[in-house]
């Protein structure tokens, strides 16, 4: 437990500063700052050298994890309750208004990546065969999208309601259902695989269509029961208890999953996808944020620390294929299929490049690959690296795309849904943010789904039934952007909201005791100091 309590210490320091310098000095995400953090501290890099009176920090188990079971249960934690989050923040209102580009960029970018990675194994002779559980999972990691990186730079370019923007989001919906069944999938053939045994084409279909069924039954299991579940627990009066009890059952759905011989996080995704339609998902992801900053860059360093240098060094060579076969797949997978319906070149290269990074997602299949033997450390490396490649190529090349030209074909533009933008300028940023809290609140009191789309990102999706309106500050400037039919709704919120501003402020002015107040103030800063 010594040994334990220090790992963790230094993990969640080497962490945070990781993903601090990354974000905030770099600009780069700061999940590859965690994820370099533990290629650092490492039993393969410092963590494996001898330490006057402890041995070494983080000894090798010899086992195909190369970290002890107690702190690789830290990291599975912190992946269930990572993929219960993104289940949680699914829109699935969204994908429905979206379902017909939608279901094409995200089908047609898994199925492109999903060949695309297995064959680039089978290419380089990593796997002997497309059945094998190496490509089978490293065809897998490729068809992962990790969307929160992307819809930050749709926020930072006030571009999340675009053609573009909704149309990636809505295929992200479709990309991890997908990519969680396809997950589910191969683990149960590598693991019939791995214990010795033949799977043939109708052991292929049946455990297909076990998957497909576990999800669908539990997927619709969750959606019809979650009003009624939470309706009762809300009963307690207490969003700490209501909280506790969701993500319990997350771990339980998680278990039973696991148990059917799918994926413990197939079953957290479940059940936060379930809850994602209740008035209580938004409450939630507020409650679970603390929990998510402590125990999610554990698993991002965790995942670092797993990567053996000296086992990827031959396969360099095709991490940087892998990496540009997985970038090349989503861009014409993602991208193709939007060129089709009415983007024109422009817009479907948005659409694919805001699908081409990775992140979590493609760690924590990784991840499940090698804790179960069925990829080594020089496949997870190379996975790994492609990881990191797309994520930190991607944001900037997306950035760069979007200028004023738009990216719908003229005679389609017509049928896309207009936005209108409200902008309020204010003396100061203390102002605008003491505005835009508000104004998140004020939604939340009309009875408006508010959640803020990450924790560095000053944007808000506010949605009520068709309504879609997103919040954004920008220094001492507030933006609302609202669809044109409801921009009335959006400027008598805004209307409202500033009138109730006057009032306060001329309540402060006629605050005849405020003086008095700031005298005491200061008399009591001139005692103490005596």
């Amino acid at each position: 437990m010594l040994r334990l309590v220090l790992q963790l210490a230094v993990i969640f320091i080497a962490a945070r500063l990781g993903g601090f310098v990354f974000s905030r000095w770099l600009k780069i995400p700061s999940v590859l700052g965690e994820l370099c953090s533990g290629l650092l501290i490492g039993p393969y890099a410092l963590g494996g050298m001898n330490i006057r009176g402890l041995g070494t920090l983080f000894p090798g188990t010899g086992d195909v994890l190369a970290v002890s079971p107690e702190l690789y249960g830290f990291a599975t934690i912190a992946s269930i309750l990572l993929l219960f989050l993104s289940g949680l923040e699914s829109d699935l209102t969204l994908f429905a208004r979206y379902s017909t580009v939608g279901i094409a960029v995200g089908v047609g970018g898994v199925i492109v990546s999903f060949i695309g990675g297995a064959w680039a194994a089978v290419l380089f002779r990593v796997a002997p065969s497309f059945s094998s559980p190496a490509a089978l999972f490293l065809g897998v990691v490729s068809t992962a999208t990790s969307v929160g990186i992307t819809a930050r730079i749709l926020a930072d370019k006030r571009k999340m309601d675009s053609p573009e923007g909704v149309t990636i989001l809505a295929a992200a919906v479709l990309d991890d259902v997908l990519g969680i069944v396809l997950l589910a999938v191969v683990v149960a053939i590598s693991r019939i695989q791995t214990a010795g045994g033949h799977v043939d084409w109708g052991d292929v279909g049946r455990i297909c269509a076990k998957a497909v069924g576990f999800w669908i039954v539990f997927t619709a299991i969750g959606l019809l029961s979650a009003r009624r579940i939470t309706s009762v627990l809300k009963r307690l009066r207490s969003m700490e208890i209501i909280t506790s009890i969701a993500f319990g059952l997350a771990l339980l759905m998680a278990g039973l999953m696991e148990m059917a011989g799918l994926a413990l996080i197939i079953g957290a995704y479940v059940t936060g996808l379930a809850l994602s339609r209740t008035d209580v998902a938004h409450a939630i992801q507020n409650q679970l944020h603390g929990m998510y900053n402590m125990l999610v860059p554990v698993f991002f360093c965790v995942m670092g620390m797993l990567v053996n240098f000296a086992e990827l060094k031959p396969v360099i060579l095709f991490g940087l294929v892998y990496s540009i076969i997985a970038v090349a797949a989503k861009l014409i997978g993602c991208g193709l299929p939007a060129f089709l319906m009415n983007f024109n070149r422009l817009g479907a290269k948005r659409i694919g490049l805001g699908m081409v990074p990775r992140g979590e997602v493609a760690l924590i299949v990784a991840g499940i690959g090698l804790s179960t033997g069925s990829i080594q450390h020089d496949v997870f490396g190379a996975a790994v690296m492609m990881t990191l490649l797309t994520t930190l190529l991607a944001p900037p090349l997306l950035a760069h795309s979007f200028d004023h030209r738009s990216g719908v074909r003229h005679r389609a533009e017509p049928s896309m849904e207009e936005i209108k933008t409200i902008s309020l300028d204010f003396p100061s940023t203390d102002i605008a943010s003491f505005m835009f809290s508000r104004l998140a609140q004020t939604f939340r009191n009309e009875e408006f789904f508010v959640y803020r789309l990450g924790p560095d990102v000053q944007t808000y999706q506010i949605r009520k039934d068709d309504m879609v309106f997103t919040l954004t500050q920008e220094g001492d400037s507030v933006q609302l952007s609202a669809p044109a039919k409801y921009e009335h709704v959006a400027r008598f919120i805004l209307l409202e909201e500033l009138l109730t501003m006057q009032d306060l402020a001329k309540s402060f002015e006629r605050m005849h005791n405020l003086d008095g107040m700031k005298s005491d103030l200061l008399k009591g800063v001139f005692d103490a100091d005596e």
